[in-house]
């Protein structure tokens, strides 16, 4: 189980509601001495249009709502699949990417993407790339990235991971994403990748609010 810090460790908000991404974070975010709390834990979060022109827009749009709403500190991300041979799409609407513009389920986006490739010349080079916003009730922002750059495959693989994952070759593993586990997943992730730059403040935040 991953740890939440101290009984006297500050609040970490993890402002998404998408559970999976709530289990990578618990995991990556153990070791840097905050409390986590997920949105069910604190009433929720209010409703944020997406509309920025970048990851960091909409990373930066989800933790300052969180933060403004919960007067917590909270951590958000906006993350993309980025595949080559479709022009970098489906980028920023990789949550809403279905046929007419529909969300769907992680399998209908997955069937779309594999469509949309259909007719293109393999390997289909493709990258996620991740930015976390770290933001405070007091205004506070910090932001880091992080991207994965391997490859889509026309079949799924593995039980493991959400979104993408099934999909997302890994040329150097032989594997995809979804058939590793969530600590070998959380070694090499775009996601954990963003964190662990973002791992010098939140240490010296935690401390620091602690110490206040």
């Amino acid at each position: 189980m991953p740890r939440n810090g101290s009984p006297d460790a500050p609040m970490l908000l993890l402002a998404t509601g998408n559970r999976g991404k709530q289990k990578e974070l618990q995991a990556l975010l153990a070791p840097y001495g905050w409390q986590l709390r997920t949105p069910d834990q604190v009433g929720g979060l209010p409703p944020v249009e997406e509309h920025g022109g970048s990851y960091a827009e909409n990373a930066t749009l989800k933790a300052r709502a969180a933060a403004q709403h919960t007067g917590l500190w909270a951590l958000a991300d906006d993350t993309g699949l980025e595949v080559d041979a479709l022009n970098g799409a489906p980028g920023l609407h990789s949550a809403r990417f279905g046929p007419r513009g529909q969300a769907g389920t992680d399998a209908e986006r997955r069937a779309h993407l594999l469509t949309l490739l259909r007719g293109h010349p393999r390997p289909w080079a493709a990258r996620f790339r991740c930015v976390v916003a770290l933001a405070g009730p007091d205004g506070t922002l910090i932001l880091a990235d992080g991207v994965l750059e391997g490859e889509i495959i026309p079949t799924p693989q593995g039980e493991h991971g959400f979104g993408y994952d099934p999909l997302f070759w890994l040329p150097e593993l032989g594997r995809t994403l979804a058939q590793l586990s969530l600590e070998a997943k959380n070694r090499l992730s775009h996601r954990a990748r963003a964190v662990q730059r973002l791992g010098p403040a939140l240490r010296a935040l935690a401390a620091g609010t602690r110490a206040a």
